[in-house]
């Protein structure tokens, strides 16, 4: 997805053209949307009650759900920066949460599994005065260190379920198969970081993605504050699912919400805008099939939603009007002398012989 974003910047396919694969990728994503309709339609018979319920929320949890989600963003913001921080100092936390918010924005409103905001973040940055080396190192290390939290959670939520250790109970299917899917992701990322770069396509592929776990495990061990912003983003989330719930009756226990929460999540990987149809159908069954009552765990699903995806929008537009001003003030300092307030110690790094200079991250 970094990757993509990066060459996004520079080209853009023709408009109307689809692929084989996209095609695929299409047909395969609405077969999921009628399996997920035809399991799920026997369930919500009582849809005009759900309806009737969704009038009658306690809006004190609703309430909170609201300040939740705003700290979940604040989360993904501290992280950010800790990683988009570079010699330059410009992407501090007003950029951050500029880039942020327009960048959540876009990948609710392009329906592009995320890459739109991808690209619109590879743009800012590059925007920022960034090379794309530099970008796209930047940029997989946020995606490592944001969802290793993502699958570890599903490992260990799914084994905890399984074997009692966490409250809730599940079947083999919705607690053990996510928990794998968790172990064979972070397995198979963390084995990237010794794949040697090379000519091939694969290689090329696969060692940016193993220097960004290098540089996510650098990051770790210097002990940055930042990167508590990973847990709070999900965590936050997480907690607004938890919130809807209490404003329409009991919610499930805490291990069945975070498991169900992220195997729903895993819609978003299909080509629909936020995932729409995709996540909420996701989460309500993953809910069902740890037994919560279909009606309130759709009422509870849509009211998440409201606020995860549809109240972000407005105040992602308005941050990405900021951010085209904050830009031009880039471009202007570019035009003149830019400043670089912690330039020293980046630039004796990127002066090693024969080496792809590092990327500079700013601990200030």
């Amino acid at each position: 997805m970094a990757a993509a974003g990066i060459e996004s910047v520079d080209r853009s396919p023709a408009l109307g053209s689809v692929s084989a694969r996209r095609l695929a990728v299409l047909v395969g994503a609405a077969a999921v949307l009628v399996v997920g309709a035809l399991v799920l339609a026997p369930k919500i018979a009582d849809l005009p009650d759900v309806w009737q319920r969704l009038a009658h929320g306690d809006m004190s949890w609703l309430g909170l759900a609201l300040v939740l989600e705003a700290f979940s963003f604040v989360g993904h913001i501290i992280l950010f920066r800790a990683v988009a921080l570079d010699e330059r100092g410009r992407i501090g936390m007003r950029a951050s949460t500029e880039i942020t918010l327009a960048g959540h924005m876009a990948t609710r409103v392009l329906a592009t599994a995320g890459a739109g905001g991808v690209a619109l973040t590879a743009w800012s940055m590059r925007k920022a005065g960034m090379e794309r080396r530099d970008v796209a190192s930047r940029m997989t290390t946020f995606l490592v260190l944001l969802y290793v939290v993502y699958m570890a959670a599903m490992f260990f939520g799914g084994i905890g379920l399984y074997l009692g250790v966490i409250p809730g109970g599940g079947s083999f299917a919705i607690t053990i198969v996510p928990a794998i899917v968790g172990f064979v992701v972070v397995a198979t990322v963390w084995s990237f970081q010794f794949v040697k770069p090379g000519e091939s396509r694969l290689r090329r592929w696969v060692s940016p993605v193993g220097q960004g776990v290098r540089d996510a495990q650098r990051l770790v061990k210097s002990g940055n504050l930042g990167l508590l912003g990973a847990i709070l983003w999900w965590g936050f989330d997480i907690a607004v699912l938890w919130a809807s719930f209490k404003a329409f009756g009991q919610s499930p226990a805490i291990g069945v919400l975070v498991v169900a929460y992220f195997v729903g999540t895993l819609a978003n990987l299909l080509p629909l805008p936020g995932g729409i149809g995709g996540v909420d159908g996701g989460m309500v069954g993953a809910l069902v099939a740890f037994g919560t009552n279909p009606g309130l765990a759709i009422v509870a699903v849509l009211a998440y939603r409201f606020f995860a995806f549809w109240l972000p929008i407005a105040p992602g537009a308005v941050a990405f009007a900021s951010l085209r001003r904050t830009v031009a003030t880039w471009e202007r300092e570019d035009a003149g002398e830019p400043e670089e307030p912690c330039a020293s110690a980046s630039r004796r790094r990127v002066s090693a012989p024969r080496r792809a200079p590092e990327p500079a991250y700013c601990t200030k």
